[in-house]
């Protein structure tokens, strides 16, 4: 865009446009991806959701993982406990003593 002052003289203005058309595109590029963007405020409450989901799995996993370790505990070859190897021997190998009975459940 050329620009004619009073005195005749030319202005050329190009330049200072077509930097402040860049920098609204920027800022409106900027503005929109905080709204509406992967961190912006609209994900933010989808966020939350899985915060609070993986909360709970890792209160899972790590009542799973006390579980597994009490039963390696109990497992160790030193001092097993018979009880369990005897229960996790007939569960596995389906074994029994000659005196026990075995019933059958239909599902």
């Amino acid at each position: 865009m050329t620009i004619v002052t009073p005195r005749g003289s030319k202005s050329r203005l190009k330049g200072a446009h077509g930097s402040q058309g860049l920098a609204l595109g920027a800022l409106l590029l900027l503005g929109g991806l905080a709204i509406a963007g992967p961190w912006g405020v609209l994900a933010w409450g989808e966020n939350l959701q899985l915060l609070e989901q993986r909360t709970a799995q890792i209160a899972a996993l790590r009542d799973e993982k006390a579980r597994l370790e009490n039963l390696n505990a109990l497992l160790h070859p030193d001092h097993a406990d018979p009880d369990l190897v005897g229960e996790l021997l007939r569960r596995n190998y389906n074994v029994v003593h000659p005196d026990e009975i075995v019933l059958t459940l239909d599902d």
